[in-house]
């Protein structure tokens, strides 16, 4: 009996060692075996950098693939990315960013202003992925997604080390899909999971009209009602109102089309004196996340005769000042530029312009203060080099980078009544009084 056991006992510890051999020599065989999906060209660094030892990256590369345990997840191309990736991010600039293929297609698609997704401008903040706005009538804004909002996690992963062109690529997808984004909203600590189905998003840049305005002033609240072209009011005044979403691929065209028109109505009922006159112009650039700075010159010239539009600082002490650049059809109207937290960029440099030159007064909240400037390049693979080239301050200095622009009449809006856009009513009687 004991001889039986002993037998078996042998033939065990047989084939544990058999299985441990055959399984150590095919891991070793698989090692020696194994090949990169691509091959790597051109590991020579241009001559201006021949001073930069790349020795260890490629030291690590080889050590990555000759020694990583799981040879599926080697992917050359991944891993050029990353350290692509790796080195705009060294910079510390949020806004320093290397776009992948994919990653750039959607950045130029939104730029053209149609792309499949939420409908959110998303940037960085204290290291977090934020809404910078959402888009009007777009999925994001229906779902209760709001400037400023923190996005913590995307499908219950989270976003922390993410950059915008990752979150951009996660969020977005095929029209019909599901996202779920967990969000922490302004001023509160507990994250809020909000599913949104994703659509086609369509982004007009501009859009406008001339309205009667019913006012009434009273002791208690001053009533005020836009009135719709079928409302009849012979002594109401008008106002005129254009809203600008961003500065893309066809602002400039859109505002040159909606601008010649508006400009008919506004003459055929002029500001002065009393009555039925064309009171003066609210422009919107409530979350506006911004875009092309030649847009934003393009559109600051609209209002000034000439002057200043903004300053580029490339460096220390070399500052460069954008004037004006055409004859603006909208110089001496009376105007209102209305800002909120969603406001950034482009349409900071506009909303700076204005209040520099003393053209305008704004209305609203704090805007979002990003003062920078990128220049973006495509590369052969068809992705995208976005490198931040220059700040850029207001005509007199002001640079509001992290602080934004400080609004002359600060309103904010009633979360309770969204019916009333407290913001609007203000800029109108603002213009009315």
């Amino acid at each position: 009996m004991k001889n039986a056991t002993l037998r078996v006992i042998l033939v065990i510890l047989i084939s544990v060692l058999i299985g441990y051999y055959f399984g150590v020599n095919k891991v070793t065989l698989d090692w020696k075996n194994y090949k990169p999906s691509l091959s790597i060209i051109n590991k020579q660094p241009p001559p201006v950098l021949s001073n930069v030892d790349f020795s260890v990256f490629w030291m690590v590369w080889e050590s990555l693939e000759n020694k990583f345990y799981d040879k599926n997840k080697l992917d050359p191309q991944q891993m050029l990315n990353g350290a692509i990736v790796g080195l705009t991010q060294s910079l510390g600039d949020p806004y320093t960013v290397y776009l992948p293929p994919q990653q750039n297609n959607n950045f130029k698609q939104g730029l053209a202003g149609q792309f499949s997704g939420i409908g959110a401008e998303l940037g960085i903040a204290d290291e977090q992925v934020i809404v910078i706005a959402p888009l009007n009538g777009s999925p994001a804004e229906k779902a209760g997604v709001k400037a400023q909002d923190a996005i913590v996690k995307v499908d219950g992963v989270s976003t922390n080390g993410w950059s915008v062109s990752q979150a951009v690529e996660k969020i977005r997808g095929p029209k019909g899909t599901e996202v779920i984004l967990s969000l922490v909203h302004k001023n509160t600590k507990k994250s809020e999971d909000v599913k949104i189905i994703r659509d086609i998003i369509t982004v007009k840049s501009v859009e406008g009209w001339v309205k009667k305005i019913k006012y009434q002033k009273s002791n208690i609240k001053n009533e005020i009602q836009i009135l719709e072209e079928d409302q009849k009011c012979d002594d109401c005044p008008k106002v005129a109102y254009i809203r600008l979403s961003q500065f893309g691929d066809q602002t400039n065209k859109e505002w040159t089309y909606l601008v010649n028109s508006l400009s008919l109505q506004i003459e055929k009922n002029p500001s002065a004196g009393s009555g039925q006159g064309v009171k003066g112009l609210i422009l919107d650039l409530r979350n506006n996340p911004g875009g092309y700075l030649s847009d934003a010159v393009f559109i600051a010239s609209e209002f000034l005769n000439v002057g200043k539009t903004v300053v580029l600082e490339e460096g220390h002490d070399n500052k460069k000042n954008l004037l004006v650049t055409r004859k603006g059809l909208l110089t001496s109207i009376n105007l209102v530029i209305l800002i909120n937290k969603g406001s950034a960029s482009a349409s900071e440099i506009v909303a700076g312009a204005m209040m520099d030159n003393n053209r305008a007064t704004l209305i609203g909240e704090t805007s979002f203060g990003k003062g920078s400037i990128q220049m973006a390049d495509d590369l052969p693979n068809g992705a995208g080099l976005h490198i931040t080239i220059a700040k850029w301050l207001t005509p007199k200095g002001n640079w509001v980078n992290g602080k934004g622009l400080k609004p002359d009449i600060e309103v904010k809006l009633d979360d309770k009544d969204p019916t009333h856009d407290l913001q609007l009513e203000k800029a109108v009687e603002e213009l009315i009084e």
